[in-house]
């Protein structure tokens, strides 16, 4: 016998269908089940009008609309779908949960601290109306306090939360879901909120060069790209520190969404590294490393805007105009740099970094341009695709020092250098710097330093056609050792 006699199942960042916490229990726990998912306006509006984020959950509803429908119909059910409402997520999902009649909401967990904020609201709501919320683990293995140390805390080194991760994970922890088993319980919905998803301009925003980009969307999507994934993942390890080479997985914005489970993931990589197979092995941490990275924000949270070590805070960085001068050739990829610059042009073009050159660029921002970590990460958190507060914070602490396991402050990324080891031939650089392409692979990571006649013969003027550095690195990094010096406890 059911629990409920009608439940709302909320998607918010997992969108699909199947293996899905708060979609089977909600299927499992109610006779009847409607879903819903809320462009929330509270974090829509301040969006530019051409977000690929806002497309790429668009073009995943309706994927998931069709499999919510095709559940429905292999029961007999028609009218089975996904309702979408633009609005305030706040107001707009106890709205309807009143409408419907429902007894509970469902919903799986996010920590960021504006969902929190969110969710604490939709929480009072629904109890003044009499109506449960309930909130499961979904995004993550281990998520908040599952994984402690021997005395009880939370973990702020990797290798020994990495090392705890894998003596607690059993089978259980991957297994999927099985929400098609009780997918009989979707209700048809009601008359009034049969209609398809929005488009892009029902909800005010613009078509993004989405899908121009090599990246399919919806469930559908994240399967084509882990079976590619799959079909390299031996060599994961050896290629994905090298920008001009398909070495990464690409799944970052499809586990960002939802539209692939991370148990799916996690349970394809843990068989391949028990059997060996460093590729899976590395491909493996850097999923441990997102797990890592969503409990530092869950029992750590002041993280979203102050530094892990708090006598960081006490850094004086570069302000007034010359910083945001700098700060604006940063944004623009005009520092004279070419691999930095290459990499601003990939995430102003795409919504996407390469993960080697987002240490990179974040270690010169930082370290060479003396910038506050936070306005990169902000830059980050408004272009990229795939942004995840946790793990977007986490990285940036980890480039300025000021995180948890983060690079000691005296360990400066050599841009030049990182130019030479990871970019060799100077083929991503080609490819998002076109006015370097006529020079040579060895003076491509370096023009400034480039003989005058190799210069005139490849057409590049150094401040015109390209500009000279805005930094000298070698001084930068003195100046970087000075700035950290007020820290009593660097490492």
């Amino acid at each position: 016998m059911s629990e409920f006699d009608s439940g709302l199942m909320w998607f918010r960042r997992d969108l699909r269908a199947h293996d899905n916490a708060a979609l089977y229990h909600a299927l499992k726990s109610c006779r009847r089940v409607w879903c819903v998912f809320v462009f929330d306006r509270d974090i829509l509006d301040p969006l530019p009008r051409a977000d690929r984020r806002v497309e790429f959950i668009r073009e995943s509803l309706v994927e998931l609309d069709a499999a919510l429908r095709a559940h429905g119909q292999a029961h007999g059910h028609e009218h089975v779908g996904l309702i979408v409402l633009h609005g305030h997520a706040t107001q707009a999902v106890p709205r309807l949960a009143q409408s419907l009649g429902v007894q509970a909401v469902f919903t799986n967990h996010d920590d960021e601290p504006d969902a929190l904020a969110r969710d604490a609201q939709v929480l009072g709501h629904l109890a003044h109306a009499g109506v449960a919320l309930r909130s499961y683990k979904d995004h993550v293995v281990f998520e908040r306090r599952e994984v402690l140390t021997q005395a009880g805390h939370a973990y702020g080194v990797f290798t020994p939360y990495k090392n705890a991760w894998l003596k607690a994970l059993t089978p259980f922890h991957l297994k999927a879901y099985p929400v098609a088993r009780y997918a009989g319980a979707l209700a048809p919905r009601p008359e009034a909120w049969r209609q398809p998803v929005p488009t892009l301009a029902d909800i005010g925003f613009e078509p993004s060069n989405l899908s121009q980009l090599p990246l399919p969307t919806g469930a559908s999507g994240a399967h084509q790209l882990l079976d590619d994934f799959v079909q390299r993942i031996e060599r994961y390890h050896e290629a994905r520190d090298f920008p001009a080479v398909k070495g990464p997985s690409y799944l970052s914005v499809h586990l960002r969404f939802g539209t692939l489970s991370i148990r799916q993931a996690a349970g394809l990589a843990y068989p391949m590294h028990l059997q060996g197979m460093a590729g899976a092995s590395t491909w493996l941490s850097e999923l441990i490393w997102r797990d890592f990275y969503h409990q530092i924000l869950a029992n750590f949270p002041h993280v979203a805007k102050s530094a892990f070590k708090p006598e960081y805070d006490a850094i004086r960085f570069e302000h007034g105009k010359h910083a945001e001068a700098l700060f604006q050739a940063w944004c623009e990829g005009r520092t004279g740099y070419p691999l930095v610059d290459a990499a601003m042009a990939q995430i102003n073009q795409t919504g996407y970094m390469h993960n080697r050159l987002r240490m990179v660029v974040a270690s010169f921002l930082v370290k060479d341009l003396g910038i506050d970590w936070r306005w990169g990460e902000r830059y980050f958190a408004q272009h990229l695709i795939d942004f995840d507060l946790a793990a977007n914070n986490g990285g940036w602490q980890w480039a300025s020092s000021s995180g948890c396991d983060a690079q000691p402050y005296f360990r400066i990324f050599n841009p030049v250098n990182q130019s030479e080891k990871f970019d060799p031939q100077g083929k991503f650089i080609r490819r998002y710097l076109p006015a370097l392409a006529g020079l040579s692979d060895r003076s491509i990571h370096a023009p400034w330093a480039a003989p005058a006649l190799e210069l005139q013969a490849a057409g590049v003027e150094l401040g015109r056609s390209y500009p000279r550095p805005v930094v000298d690195h070698a001084e930068a990094r003195e100046r970087t050792l000075l700035r950290y010096a007020v820290v009593k406890k660097p490492v």
